[in-house]
């Protein structure tokens, strides 16, 4: 620890960071919620003189109720925590400011800090993401009449609705949302008590520490809660699934927003123009969202090169380098959700353009194949005939199809399609895609009201304890 303590600024700068005042109090907050429960947990454990306690509880509540403003511009030459640990000794002396840190480590507090600080933040993720789901939803609905083609291999394939459409995409961020919640799960598991790497030998309760930071289990392995950051990994990797099916859909807005489509506009507030081309509206918000999928998918890589090949004990690899590379990640996925919200929310069809396009693109295609069947003729021959016909209209500068054309309007045959998930069948995987929705808000719900009821009853217990001094 001397050796540390000698470290010039610079280096400190490389291996501690240099957060803003801030970022400080957001890290501290974290802790020092950790701090009351452990306190709470000592003084009931027999393990810390209940005085002692009380007057770091005091410390501690007066510190995060002036959000820290105590430690502003304090030197950190081994970190945050130990500037903070370093102040309560200063105020209270070794005797009690030196009892805080019985029966842990700065491993296991970090790694118990680092759950909670993902917890609240994945819990928040998963609150805009349902708010993107539903802005899909809202859209899918008001939008399922309006026809428009579908396009394989850019080419106009067959004829959906543009709700169709976003319907699709509405289903696509369900499905990974489900998983993000999947990994979001293994937050459940408090690291605390696993100590320096391999439990310790006093009496404590990590069950209770688990319970009042509002975890609903505790490690029952030591090391491998602090060799693994395998939870945050699969959070990124759940986000990253994400923001690749928005830069997917961002790709299909910018080309449909294009002159050459003109299938969608965009709000003057979502378009900016061309500092050299004054006809110019680029949609350039969408080209953020498909960028930050690949930074979201980059860090990732980052992340897992990081935590490769470290040996499996903590270590700076994962504890530090690759969770920093996992936060670059999420926030960038956080963003493009951010982006999508507005932007889908904002998309304007245009029906006229649309239904040109239908018309004039073969989409009905198939559909005059599949009579043909239903009359009795073999699916491949009925495929060469209509291909025939489309070629020979093609060279003539037609889109007409002489004596086989279909009889129904565009709208009768996306109504046709109600086979397979076709968009004739709107209704029920709207309805499923709304149940999801649902239960997405009511995790969210759920997940709130426990955080609150753990939240006051660690409020409960601090006093419970500060009272049991000198009794």
């Amino acid at each position: 620890m001397a050796a540390l303590s000698g470290l010039g600024p610079r280096t400190r700068r490389v291996v501690y960071g240099a957060l803003p005042p801030e970022e400080v109090a957001a890290e501290l907050a974290f802790t020092a919620r950790v701090d009351r429960a452990h306190l709470v947990m000592l003084v009931e454990r027999g393990l810390v003189d209940p005085d002692a306690a009380r007057a770091l509880l005091k410390l501690i509540t007066e510190l995060t109720e002036t959000e820290f403003a105590a430690l502003a511009g304090r030197p950190a030459p081994r970190g945050v925590y130990l500037m903070y640990e370093g102040y309560l000794i200063e105020r209270l002396g070794a005797d009690v400011g030196g009892v805080l840190h019985t029966g842990r480590s700065r491993n296991d507090l970090k790694a118990t800090t680092t759950a909670l600080d993902l917890r609240a933040w994945s819990l928040d993720f998963v609150e805009q993401v349902a708010r993107l789901q539903g802005v899909l939803l809202s859209r899918a609905r008001a939008h399922r009449a309006v026809v428009m083609p579908v396009h394989t291999h850019f080419q106009a394939a067959m004829p959906i609705t543009y709700g169709y459409y976003l319907l699709g995409v509405a289903h696509a961020v369900g499905r990974e949302l489900r998983s993000f919640r999947a990994a979001v799960s293994e937050l459940d598991t408090c690291p605390l008590g696993a100590a320096a790497v391999a439990g310790t030998d006093l009496p404590i309760d990590p069950a209770r520490t688990a319970a009042l930071l509002g975890f609903s289990g505790t490690t029952s392995h030591a090391l491998d809660s602090l060799a693994s950051r395998d939870t945050p990994l699969r959070l990124l990797a759940a986000a990253a699934s994400l923001a690749v099916v928005l830069s997917r859909a961002a790709t299909d807005l910018q080309l449909w927003s294009s002159a050459e489509f003109g299938f969608v506009t965009f709000p003057d507030r979502l378009v900016g123009g061309s500092s050299a081309m004054p006809q110019k509206r680029n949609a350039f918000l969408l080209e953020h969202v498909r960028a930050k999928a690949g930074r979201a998918i980059g860090s990732w890589a980052g992340a897992a090169a990081t935590v490769k090949s470290a040996p499996f004990t903590n270590s700076i690899e994962v504890g530090t380098e690759s969770v920093a590379e996992i936060r670059a990640g999420l926030a960038a996925t956080a963003e493009s959700v951010a982006l999508c919200q507005v932007l889908l929310a904002g998309a304007v069809p245009v029906p006229g353009r649309m239904a040109e396009r239908v018309a004039t693109g073969f989409t009905a295609a198939t559909s005059i194949a599949n009579r043909l069947v239903r009359s009795g003729t073999a699916f491949r021959t009925a495929h060469e005939v209509v291909g025939d016909a489309v070629r020979a209209a093609v060279a003539s500068g037609s889109s007409e199809l002489p004596g086989l054309d279909e009889g129904r309007t565009p709208a009768e045959l996306v109504e046709a399609q109600r086979y397979g998930g076709g968009p004739g069948a709107f209704d029920l995987p709207f309805d499923q895609a709304l149940a999801d929705w649902s239960a997405h808000r009511e995790w969210c719900r759920a997940k709130h009201s426990a955080l609150d009821d753990a939240a006051s009853a660690l409020d409960e217990a601090t006093r419970t304890a500060a009272l049991a001094a000198g009794s």
